[in-house]
């Protein structure tokens, strides 16, 4: 065995362990290890056409996802198999040797990199430290700009105050409730907000000889619609129950859930008291999984201790 074998046979053992201690510390969150798909991404910004920009230098670290292959990677582009070696070392070979290897092809969306051509050069480059490289790019035309971020829950929270500030500026929102805490967990819900709003608005003007004004619908639906039904989730005290979810979140699922018990039952005056009820009992995180949850969480913490210990020993 040569040098540069010897060599690549260490580098990918330590890249591979990196991914392997990285999942260890994510056990109970897999998502915030894995790499983020292009598709996902796409599925929430919607892009709106595609251009050709061509050959560019391009920075490491805003290379944050993959089009086909995020499962072979962690979000360090770590290798997550062995059966990765191969090719990787190959390629930490040529690396190594300055051989100069062909150009990787990626699409470019909201300031971010995800790479179609070329994932082992960039797993290989992250391990060596490698600030830029060469790429083909195509780029996925969108209105928001993304910061760096560690996983897709990071890319979503990105999104969400992005659609939240969008919302607040278009509508008025907070200048006309002063409430600035419509907050949500998930994605695309602000323009369920929009809509509910607009609809709200309608039936106020089936009632009404004038038009009314888009700021008096907001601040009808706020204080006759969002409020009572917020009031009624706080008496029954569900938010616990729904771990990392929001007041806004709950408002919207029970609503929906309370238009299908009213088409379920043919009943316009179904309470949303009992609405609230029933939808708890259905979709809570059930007691069992809470205790397993929380005992894998103890379970994890005195693993990552114990490793903590065997480092020190070992260093």
């Amino acid at each position: 065995m040569n040098f540069e074998q010897a060599q690549t046979e260490e580098d990918f053992a330590k890249a591979r362990n990196k991914a392997f201690f990285n999942e260890i510390q994510h056990l109970l969150s897999p998502e915030e290890a894995s790499l983020i798909s292009l598709n996902d991404v796409k599925q929430l910004i919607h892009p709106t056409n595609e251009t050709y920009i061509g050959m560019k230098v391009i920075p490491i670290e805003k290379i944050v996802g993959s089009e086909g292959r995020y499962k072979d990677f962690d979000n360090n582009f770590f290798p997550k198999s062995s059966h990765l070696r191969n090719r990787w070392e190959h390629v930490d070979e040529a690396t190594i040797r300055s051989i100069t290897l062909p150009p990787i092809k990626v699409y470019e969306i909201a300031g971010l990199y995800f790479v179609r051509d070329g994932n082992h050069r960039v797993s290989v480059a992250k391990a060596h430290g490698t600030e830029f490289i060469d790429a083909e790019v195509v780029s996925l035309q969108s209105e928001i700009q993304l910061k760096k971020p560690d996983n897709m829950t990071d890319i979503i929270k990105q999104i969400i105050n992005y659609e939240k500030r969008l919302f607040y500026a278009e509508t008025n929102f907070g200048d006309i409730t002063d409430y600035w805490c419509l907050d949500f967990s998930s994605a695309g819900r602000y323009d369920v907000i929009l809509n509910h709003i607009l609809t709200h608005k309608y039936f106020l003007n089936q009632k009404q000889e004038e038009e009314v004004s888009m700021e008096e619908a907001i601040m009808s639906w706020y204080t006759k619609v969002y409020l009572p039904i917020i009031s009624t989730i706080q008496k029954k005290k569900i938010l616990k129950k729904f771990p990392k979810r929001t007041y806004s979140d709950l408002y919207v699922w029970v609503v929906r859930y309370w238009d299908d018990l009213k088409h379920k039952f043919g009943n316009n005056d179904f309470p949303i008291d009992l609405a609230v009820e029933d939808f708890t009992k259905k979709y809570r995180l059930p007691l069992y999984k809470r205790i397993k949850n929380a005992f894998k969480r103890i379970v994890l913490r005195k693993a990552l201790e114990l490793s903590e210990t065997t480092n020190g020993i070992e260093n």
